[in-house]
């Protein structure tokens, strides 16, 4: 019997940065940075668009590719948001998620002496003792950390993961000044990306803290490798952390050679073929979530790599989902639901009630059983209809219409007088939601993670899987429920 996943392992608290309150210069500076880069590479566009009075959709393709280098330009978290844009294109859509896949590993190198100095004074010795051989360049130039080749002195090739100088600083300011950003850029677009861009920044935001300290990473690797290893998935690889050479900002793991999942061009040239690869990552997926309460937490294209031994690598382990108790059973009831037990579905809607409160359910102008059937309309679609015939954008653009017209709005789906409505619903939404018991508990984290996955999996499935749904083996799911038939609210 493969080893599951102990309580202590699925409830660790994570180590988090605490950001520094940013100072009002602070702000200013980056203010007027953000509003220098803007103008630059979104007034052209601005122009055009009043010259041939373009709007919502057109509007948001002409500004694609200046807005995806505007937010290279202004780097850190500006690039992480960046990068679930490029994953997620059932969410934003096909013409921005393309245009900020350079977001994927983007990001200015740090100069090697600064280099030499963090992991010197992470690790205590001087680069030389510490590796036999630490190449200058970079290989990864990620959002909040760089990633550098190095040869240990035992010969093995390892991957050292530094945290940028200053990122916790920047960082904290970013957060301040995105709300308000992003809610302008949406007026001034129009586009249906309202409620979207909103709810992933309230996620980001805490997902973001706990990147910020490395060991959070090599904890997860000395959990994931072994779970992952014992429960068959031999075309999965995870990195090996090297503790002795690790700390808060700076991580040594075993390198892994290889090319993004989504590099399609390289991908032939490796000969590989990543559909079956992507099956397994799938089912690896639900095993882990069902048996033990864990999973990735940041499955980006950018995160998986099809190496050259014909396996897939899943690197980037900063973030994963840790299902407490409660938001255990809830997944398993969902997945329960979906397999065909009715009573499943008031069950989960007792959960949605219980976790986020009677003023969100009234909010929506439902009663339990309209919410249940509610709930069943957008989860069934997204696990059971095949990845080609389905668009989590658009089931999120349903919900929205929903709340909007239990709010008495009539939702208008271009331009700016929709972009206000739609900004005018989440509002609505979130205070509901508040007043029922707040947002990012760690009940809506755990959800938060889980939606973005979802995610994630739909544009993987889109280019390997496109006639298969995320639930294609039912039997294969439904084995494992069976190895854990959790008790119903109704049976206690």
């Amino acid at each position: 019997m493969p080893r599951a996943a102990s309580e202590s392992d699925r409830d660790w608290q994570p180590y988090v940065r605490r950001f520094p309150e940013p100072s009002l210069a602070a702000r200013l500076r980056r203010g007027t940075r953000i509003a220098s880069v803007l103008v630059r590479r979104l007034g052209p566009v601005g122009i055009r668009s009043l010259r041939r009075r373009r709007h919502g959709a057109e509007l948001l393709s002409d500004a694609a590719l200046p807005l995806s280098a505007a937010f290279e330009d202004l780097g850190g978290t500006f690039v992480k948001f960046g990068q679930l844009v490029a994953s997620s294109p059932g969410l934003f859509g096909d013409p921005l998620a393309e245009a900020f896949r350079s977001c994927l590993d983007t990001g200015p190198a740090v100069a090697f002496p600064e280099i030499s100095r963090l992991v010197e004074n992470e690790l205590g010795r001087r680069v030389e003792d510490a590796f036999a051989w630490f190449d200058p360049t970079p290989i990864g130039r990620a959002s909040i950390a760089v990633v550098h080749r190095a040869r240990l002195h035992d010969g093995r090739d390892v991957a050292v993961k530094i945290l940028r100088p200053g990122i916790d600083a920047s960082v904290s300011v970013d957060l301040a000044l995105m709300a308000p950003l992003f809610e302008l850029l949406t007026r001034w677009t129009g586009a249906q990306l309202t409620g979207a861009v909103l709810q992933q920044l309230d996620g980001l935001r805490i997902q973001v803290g706990e990147e910020l300290d490395l060991r959070n990473e090599a904890r997860a690797l000395a959990l994931f490798g072994p779970l992952i290893a014992a429960a068959g998935f031999d075309a999965l690889v995870v990195p090996t952390a090297v503790p002795e050479l690790s700390g808060p900002n700076v991580l040594t793991m075993s390198y892994l050679d290889g090319v993004a999942i989504d590099d399609l061009a390289s991908a032939a040239a490796l000969g590989v073929d990543p559909a079956p690869l992507v099956d397994q990552l799938v089912r690896a997926f639900f095993t882990l979530m069902v048996r033990d309460g864990v999973f990735h937490g940041d499955v980006h294209a950018g995160n998986l790599l099809l190496l050259r031994d014909g396996r897939l690598g899943v690197i980037d382990w900063g973030i994963v989902g840790r299902l407490d108790e409660r938001s255990h059973r809830f997944v398993l009831r969902i997945l329960a639901a979906v397999l065909g037990e009715e009573a499943a579905w008031r069950d989960v809607t007792a959960y949605i009630v219980d976790s986020y409160g009677a003023p969100l359910r009234d909010a929506m102008g439902m009663d339990d059983e309209q919410l249940a059937l509610f709930m069943r309309s957008m989860i069934e679609p997204v696990l059971l209809r095949p990845f080609g015939e389905f668009s989590l954008g658009e089931l999120m653009l349903t919900a929205e219409a929903r709340a909007a017209e239990a709010f008495g709005i009539q939702l208008r789906q271009q331009g700016i007088v929709g972009a206000l409505q739609r900004l005018r619903v989440q509002r609505r939404i979130r205070r509901a939601a508040v007043e029922g018991g707040g947002l990012m508990s760690d009940f809506d984290r755990s959800n938060f993670l889980l939606g973005k996955q979802l995610m994630y999996f739909e544009r993987y499935g889109k280019l390997f899987l496109a006639d298969s749904p995320i639930l294609a083996d039912t039997e294969f799911v439904a084995g494992l429920l069976r190895e854990q038939d959790p008790p119903s609210p109704s049976d206690r």
